[in-house]
């Protein structure tokens, strides 16, 4: 009999786990567009940083980062108890979120061209300044990226949420923490090895021989000191479109109308010729991104002439 019920017991736990990995994975998929901007965003926010301490400011960032989580974590598990009603507008207003900042991210370098300089220049007077004023931007910077860290943390835990509410709670708690974990871990190693990849360049850039093995090494030192501005911008891109796609595609879920009208679209383009399958898959996406675009531009519109009117 004992043994009949550890067996049961075990079962559970198994067919838990199972639910457990399964909604991993696809909150991971969708939760992916966040994790480009939360890399460039986290890697850009420790420029300027003396290099023996970018490790050190990462990890402090990291720590912080799993602070947000343990905030949010229990207070989206606290609104699935409470009030699950609220989980769709969330999501909505997230998906708003990430549009608008996308689009925010593509008029920046348009809108405030003298301040980027002013900001590289700033950087650039950091590197000679007292070690008291170096402490005092670096505390500032790892303030910054913490509270930029809580917002982008809050969207994939929102994600998540969305994506596990009708699961039983054990499973919404696993799922959640999980996923916290995993993208506390992820972000922050790969923001450690980008922001150290230019570190790495110059070490292999300089070492000594004359041995075929040595001359690979330079090479390889030097195509890393080229490569890792262009990843910096990869990211930058790939970040904003991703944006675009999964708010957008957060906006079409939520508003049925919408997500029938491409079903209906892609019904349509699936005979044509040649393109037709390839143009009926990409529907979705496509429809995300264009609305993602749209309604980017319409938040901006609306929060630019809301801060004139302020005088902000």
């Amino acid at each position: 009999m004992a043994g009949g019920s550890l067996l049961l017991l075990l079962d559970d736990i198994a067919t838990v786990l199972d639910d457990v990995a399964t909604m991993t994975k696809v909150a991971a998929k969708k939760t992916a567009g966040v994790l480009g901007d939360d890399l460039a965003v986290n890697a850009e926010k420790v420029t300027g940083v003396r290099a023996e301490r970018e490790l050190p400011v990462v990890w402090a960032v990291a720590k912080g980062s799993l602070l947000n989580k343990a905030i949010l974590v229990p207070a989206a598990l606290a609104i699935a108890v409470i009030a699950p009603w609220l989980i769709t507008p969330l999501l909505m207003l997230g998906g708003l979120y990430l549009c608008f900042e996308g689009f925010e991210k593509l008029v920046h370098p348009f809108l405030h061209r003298t301040e980027e300089a002013q900001h590289h220049a700033q950087l650039l007077q950091r590197l000679g300044d007292s070690p008291e004023s170096l402490v005092d931007f670096e505390k500032k910077r790892i303030r910054g990226a913490i509270r930029t860290d809580f917002i982008l943390s809050a969207e994939i835990i929102v994600l998540t949420l969305g994506i596990v509410s009708q699961m039983p709670f054990t499973t919404q708690v696993l799922v959640l923490c999980v996923i916290a974990l995993v993208m506390t871990i992820g972000v922050y190693g790969l923001v450690a090895a980008i922001v150290k990849m230019d570190d790495a360049g110059v070490y292999l850039l300089e070492l000594e021989g004359e041995s075929a093995w040595r001359g690979f090494q330079r090479s390889l030192g030097r195509g890393l000191l080229r490569f890792a501005p262009w990843l910096m911008k990869a990211l930058g891109v790939v970040g904003t479109i991703a944006m675009f796609l999964v708010g957008g595609g957060i906006l079409i879920h939520g508003v049925h109308a919408l997500d029938a009208w491409l079903a209906q679209l892609a019904a349509v383009a699936e005979p044509l010729a040649v393109v037709g399958p390839l143009l009926a898959m990409l529907m979705p996406s496509l429809g995300g991104l264009v609305l993602g675009m749209l309604a980017g531009a319409s938040v901006f519109g609306v929060v630019s002439v809301f801060n004139r009117l302020l005088g902000a």
